[in-house]
């Protein structure tokens, strides 16, 4: 019988290799990178070093040429330890090198791939603005066509991988812009660092979670971006970024995965060590429902993303209904079994030094980047209502 999981010889290595790295690398530096709200970037490289920072892309551009099984794998190891760290993973390997490798023309992809899969520069996605996120086609930021070049002026908010320090840009985003109006109006552009007019706003701090991926605000004041820099054709955008949030969507469930499992490990260990008048607290009813409810729906989730995952096509997508329903119900069940462990844990699951109430803070994100919860229930409404009977 096939492992749903592990469904390949390959997939098992993989998801061995990752572990080891994430118990050997990852674990002991997130409290730290956590409390200083700083991204690891010397970590970072090191995912470059074991092939995983172009885990779904062709080995021509320097991937992997893994699939989506491959790219959950890698999300739901390296979130059991960080999620800060793994979200940052998420905004490069994801949103940037998988969505150009799709959408891109072979002289882009030829010209950043190689660099982004080695780990040689951190790149990101830029769609959210200050006053439009999930209102994707209310976005404000434009450009606009001069001879040989596209001139953007706007701002994009909340960018993961916006900044690698407190006062360096990352190196290459993908750029959404309004071209036109109407969807058919959002074109897609590579912008580099150091390209005139292109500079880093503000660095976002204090976040509750998620601390040690930078967030930042980026601003465009006349930036001049070659014309060879539109990925795509002018007013085809929407359609690249639907296609790559299935996949994006699939990545952050897969998140919330490894966030459920590190929950669920520590509360059950720390129920058959912890004892109350005489005896371990995993023998008290109320402890029970807690690890048990908890299991039940980690391995639902689980089940849920890995059947997704099997089923994407990383190049024609349409399974939006699922990869909002994974992310709908896996992004809530982490933050229920973060909250529950603490509950199980009492007073030292309040603290940092046992790891869940990181775990807590991270997995609130989930609930609202990547598309809010209110999102997916729209969407998943909307498809629906497009069917008589479930297959």
């Amino acid at each position: 019988m096939t492992d749903l999981f592990n469904p390949t010889d390959e997939h098992r290595a993989l998801r061995d290799m990752v572990r080891a790295f994430t118990e050997r690398e990852v674990d002991p530096q997130a409290a730290e990178h956590d409390e200083a709200e700083r991204f690891n970037l010397p970590l970072f490289k090191k995912l470059g070093d074991l092939g995983l920072l172009g885990i779904t892309v062709d080995e021509r551009w320097g991937g992997a040429g893994m699939d989506p099984v491959a790219a959950v794998i890698a999300h739901e190891e390296l979130s059991a330890a960080d999620p800060g760290f793994c979200l940052a993973y998420l905004a490069h390997s994801m949103l940037f090198v998988n969505n150009l490798a799709r959408n891109g023309n072979d002289e882009q992809r030829a010209r950043f791939l190689p660099r982004a899969c080695s780990g040689e520069i951190v790149c990101g996605m830029a769609m959210s603005e200050p006053g439009a996120g999930t209102d994707v086609l209310g976005m404000q930021t434009r450009a606009v066509r001069d001879g040989d070049a596209w001139v953007l002026d706007g701002a994009k908010m909340w960018i993961t991988n916006g900044a690698v320090s407190e006062t360096e840009l990352g190196d290459a985003f993908l750029v959404y812009a309004r071209t036109a109006q109407g969807s058919r109006g959002v074109s897609l552009f590579l912008v580099e660092k150091g390209t005139p007019g292109f500079r880093l706003g503000q660095k976002i701090q204090g976040k509750l979670g998620m601390r040690a991926s930078t967030t930042a605000e980026l601003v465009f004041d006349g930036c001049r971006v070659p014309a060879a820099n539109l990925v795509g054709h002018e007013g085809e955008a929407v359609f690249h970024m639907m296609r790559n949030l299935e996949i994006e969507r699939l990545t952050l469930a897969a998140m919330s995965l490894g966030i459920a499992r590190r929950a669920l490990e520590v509360m059950n260990r720390h129920a058959g060590e912890r004892k109350a008048f005489g005896q371990p607290i995993r023998e008290f009813g109320q402890i029970q429902r807690h690890i048990a409810e908890s299991y039940a729906e980690y391995m639902a989730g689980r089940s849920y993303v890995y059947q997704v995952a099997a089923a994407l096509s990383l190049d024609a997508g349409g399974n939006r209904i699922d990869s909002d329903g994974v992310k709908l119900y896996c992004s809530t069940m982490a933050k229920n079994v973060a909250d529950r462990a603490i509950q199980v844990l009492g007073g030292y699951g309040y603290v940092a030094e046992y790891q869940v109430e990181r775990l807590w803070r991270d997995a609130k994100l989930n609930e609202i980047g990547g598309g809010t919860i209110e999102a997916h229930q729209k969407n998943i409404t909307r498809d629906l209502g497009r069917v008589d009977k479930l297959r």
